[in-house]
C-alpha cells in the first residue's frame, strides 16, 4: 500500500533518463537552466541570451520548468506585475549535469567557450560605463 502512494505516472516510461528528458529533451529547456545558474533571474535577463529565445516560448518553458519543481516564481514588482524565477534544488542539482555537458561540449565542438556569470557581467558592464 505505502508504494502505491510513491508511485509516478511516467509520460513514456519508467527509465530515469526518458523521465529527464520529458521536462529537460528540448533545445531551449537546459539552456534556461544554464542562464539560471549563471545569475539571470528577471524574463528580459533571459532574452538577452545569444540564442535569442523567442518570447513565446520563453514563457512556455519558464511555465514547463515551474510545473516540473525546477524553479519558482517571485514577484518582484507589483504595477505592472513582474516575476524572477529561482532554481528550486530540483533545479540546483542540475549543476552537475551542465558541467558535464560543458565539459563535453568543449571536448568534442572546439572554439566554444564558457560563458561568465551573469551578475559579474552586469556589473562588469556598468563600470567600464
Amino acid at each position: 500500500m505505502a508504494d502505491d502512494l510513491n508511485q509516478i505516472d511516467f509520460e513514456r516510461s519508467c527509465c530515469p533518463v526518458a523521465c529527464a528528458l520529458d521536462n529537460l529533451g528540448d533545445k531551449w529547456t537546459l539552456l534556461l537552466v544554464r542562464d539560471l545558474l549563471l545569475g539571470k533571474k528577471r524574463y528580459q535577463e533571459f532574452l538577452t541570451s545569444p540564442e535569442q529565445i523567442a518570447t513565446n516560448i520563453l514563457a512556455d518553458r519558464l511555465k514547463k520548468l515551474e510545473t516540473a519543481g525546477i524553479i519558482v516564481q517571485h514577484a518582484y514588482q507589483q504595477k505592472p506585475l513582474r516575476y524572477e524565477y529561482a532554481l528550486t534544488q530540483k533545479g540546483e542539482d542540475l549543476r552537475p549535469v551542465l558541467e558535464a555537458l560543458v565539459k563535453w561540449g568543449m571536448a568534442y565542438y572546439p572554439g566554444t567557450r564558457v560563458f561568465k556569470p551573469y551578475a559579474q557581467r552586469s556589473a562588469a558592464t556598468e563600470k567600464n560605463a
